[in-house]
């Protein structure tokens, strides 16, 4: 079992996505997990085959804790220990050293020893059992949205798995219900709440903004997305993510992890998109390698990430190996937003909704699309002058939004 998370100390395994004999490689999505922040894909960190499934579906385990056995590529199964037997009641002789036998001693054996030999151990099943309330990540998902409880729904998949229109098919509760203690979004808040107070007693949080003026950005954005059908067209956000990761790249105090007492620059960007989820709670998935994106990469990758964090499939890359956090306003909110750093990166990226302000333009007053921009920075890794680069470098970008 990965840690998916700062502060994750166990997650329940829901799904199983392989079979013992199927090959898999690095990469590959094998299971899926419930943790405090909703269903998330375990990914495979080596080449191999699954010999066995060690844990059982509903079981919630520790992390560390083994989930499956894979065999590297010749790799012989590992010796499983013999089944107890229990002794006889004396341990004949080797046939050397045996004494004469008494009259009759034969016969004697013969009648305490079994008419059949032992029957072998029973060996389990290869199919995997499923818990009485085993459920798609979807279904799990949709389930905490309506405040129902899995235990009272009968699932219509294979082996009796709770699909996500056996969900849709049930009686509703009360919105009321979603919130009620002890569910699901109330334990992701508790996490929410771990993570953020760890952040702020272990991170020397500084802060440094600025307004900018989106207005390039606004303009290359209506010229681009002219004639584009709305599943094509790039969004605000999308600029920001792009321009984000760009200024990360080359101001790279901003862009890492700090662990065992030390900085880590990270090799390659990977920004962490804040996505609220639909029923509250907030998750912020790694979109990986996003200078390597361009716009319409980035935008599809957001539309991606945005999907499956609302459907519960994420992956637990995802959720470990973000940079830097993006936390975005939307269109309609408020001017100013300031973040607080998820443990272990070194920065989080602020901004608020974009306002028509009076903006000074060559000695001129007009009407221009703004938009504040915060960040939070850790004083272990950097300072105000290496914030303020990052900050120029941002604001540089998005007034020259073809460079993206």
């Amino acid at each position: 079992m990965p840690s998916l998370g700062a502060d994750m100390e166990a997650a329940t395994l829901v799904e199983w996505l392989v079979q013992p004999g199927d090959t898999v490689a690095r990469g590959d999505v094998v299971a899926v997990v419930e943790t405090q922040k909703g269903a998330i894909e375990i990914e495979v960190f080596e080449n191999g085959t699954v010999h066995e499934l060690v844990a059982q579906l509903g079981t919630e385990l520790p992390v560390g804790a083994p989930l499956a056995v894979l065999l590297a590529e010749g790799e012989a199964p590992p010796a499983k220990a013999e089944p107890s037997v229990e002794p006889p009641p004396a341990k004949a002789a080797p046939a050397a050293e045996r004494p004469p036998a008494e009259p009759h001693a034969l016969e004697r054996e013969a009648v305490k020893a079994p008419a059949t030999a032992p029957a072998p151990p029973t060996v389990a099943p290869t199919s995997v059992p499923q818990s009485p309330n085993a459920a798609s990540p979807a279904a799990r998902v949709r389930a905490h949205e309506l405040g129902l409880d899995l235990s009272t729904i009968r699932g219509s998949g294979p082996g009796g798995v709770i699909v996500l229109g056996d969900v849709d098919g049930a009686p509703s509760k009360s919105p009321q219900a979603a919130a009620k203690p002890g569910s699901p979004i109330e334990e992701m808040r508790k996490a929410i709440a771990a993570a953020m107070t760890r952040s702020k007693q272990t991170i020397p949080h500084f802060y440094l903004s600025q307004t900018i003026d989106v207005q390039p950005a606004s303009d290359f954005l209506a010229k681009l997305n002219a004639g584009r059908p709305p599943a094509e067209r790039i969004l605000l956000g999308a600029l920001f993510v792009r321009a984000a990761a760009l200024a990360a790249a080359k101001v790279k105090t901003m862009n890492g992890h700090f662990t065992d007492g030390a900085f880590h620059a990270a090799k390659a960007v990977n920004p962490g998109v804040a996505v609220a989820l639909r029923g509250g709670g907030l998750v912020a998935p790694a979109l990986m390698d996003a200078v390597a994106l361009d716009l319409d990469q980035t935008m599809a990758g957001m539309r991606d990430l945005v999907s499956r964090a609302r459907a519960g499939r994420l992956k637990g890359s995802e959720m470990t190996q973000g940079t830097i956090t993006i936390s975005s306003l939307g269109d309609t909110s408020a001017d100013v937003m300031t973040g607080v750093i998820f443990p272990p990166q070194v920065a989080l990226v602020g901004l608020g909704s974009p306002q028509v302000r009076p903006w000074v333009l060559n000695d001129q007053v007009i009407p221009r699309s703004v938009v504040t921009l915060s960040i939070s920075a850790d004083h272990r890794v950097s300072d105000g002058r290496q914030v303020a680069r990052f900050i120029t470098e941002f604001e540089t970008l998005l007034n020259e939004p073809e460079s993206l």
